[in-house]
């Protein structure tokens, strides 16, 4: 256990891509951030910044990568959040998947517009 808090725990990746990957999950039982409440996610998140604050000075990391899968390409039903170290020229190359480009501007702007309608209608929902 690298720490914990009355709502997460903080361990290592047993397969870490550097030494130090920590994965910060909550106590409480959730599988994606969807369902995760919104009380916890103030505390998680102020979590996932201390670890990241903490590798930069206990490892000399220039930086960090946090990254979380939600449903697809998640390992285990249990939400967590990857944080790992990062300097310059590690290896790790940003993003892990081709980018795919917008077709045009109409394209980009019909799905800001459904995401943004989105928004608003789970908003109303609370």
């Amino acid at each position: 256990m690298v720490h914990e808090t009355a709502e997460s725990l903080v361990f290592l990746d047993r397969r870490p891509l550097f030494p130090g990957h920590c994965l910060v999950v909550p106590r409480a039982h959730v599988e994606t951030l969807d369902e995760l409440p919104d009380p916890l996610v103030g505390p998680l998140f102020s979590e996932v910044r201390l670890i990241s604050r903490a590798m930069q000075e206990a490892l000399d990391a220039a930086g960090s990568f946090v990254a979380m899968n939600n449903r697809v390409s998640q390992s285990v039903p249990h939400l967590h959040v990857h944080v790992v170290p990062r300097n310059p020229k590690d290896g790790l190359r940003g993003l892990f998947w081709p980018r795919h480009p917008y077709e045009s501007q109409d394209q980009a702007r019909l799905v800001r517009d459904r995401l943004s309608q989105a928004i608003r209608e789970i908003l109303a929902q609370r």
